[in-house]
């Protein structure tokens, strides 16, 4: 029996796992990425010839259901007719929350034009007692699709995972 014989079931059952923890029943699902965003932090600084504005220390973000917690966001917008913004760049101990997930990484982007987010360094995703790590996270804000790579390894600031996708899903007990 070959290898990936013997491995078609394994994959089935992962593939089965993530699916409901992690795929298309995502709480990002349909996120509205034209709500208003709202950032608190200890400074800021705007660089209006760069259209962007850099925000440091104990920093929240707020769009709808979805907080994102970080060291520093950099602010990307198009200053037309007044300011949009465009996309949000994060580093340092990045937390990203939506109601039934967490996922943590060391940078993160959340490219509001495409309505994606790109998590990179260290990145781990919860949703209840279920969880994935890896190298880097891109979740789809239109169709709740999260796909986990495993690379980034020996990449800076990051830790290596070998180039693996590792995780671990809850079962439901069942009766005896």
């Amino acid at each position: 029996m070959s290898a990936m014989k013997r491995l078609a079931p394994l994959l089935l059952l992962a593939a089965l796992a993530i699916g409901p923890a992690f795929g298309q029943t995502s709480a990002l699902k349909g996120h509205n990425s034209d709500a208003p965003v709202d950032v608190a932090a200890d400074r800021i600084e705007v660089q209006d010839r760069a259209d962007r504005a850099i925000f440091s220390g104990n920093v929240e973000v707020r769009q709808g259901d979805l907080q994102l917690s970080t060291s520093r966001l950099t602010v990307a917008y198009a200053n037309a007719d007044g300011i949009e913004i465009e996309r949000l760049d994060a580093s340092g101990g990045v937390i990203l929350r939506s109601p039934s997930e967490t996922a943590r990484s060391q940078y993160a982007i959340y490219d509001l034009n495409r309505r994606l987010v790109t998590m990179i360094g260290g990145v781990t995703l919860n949703r209840g007692q279920s969880h994935v790590q890896g190298g880097r996270l891109v979740l789809d804000l239109d169709s709740g699709r999260a796909v986990m790579d495993g690379g980034t390894a020996g990449a800076p600031g990051t830790r290596d995972t070998g180039g693996r996708v590792t995780g671990r899903f809850s079962v439901p007990r069942r009766g005896n």
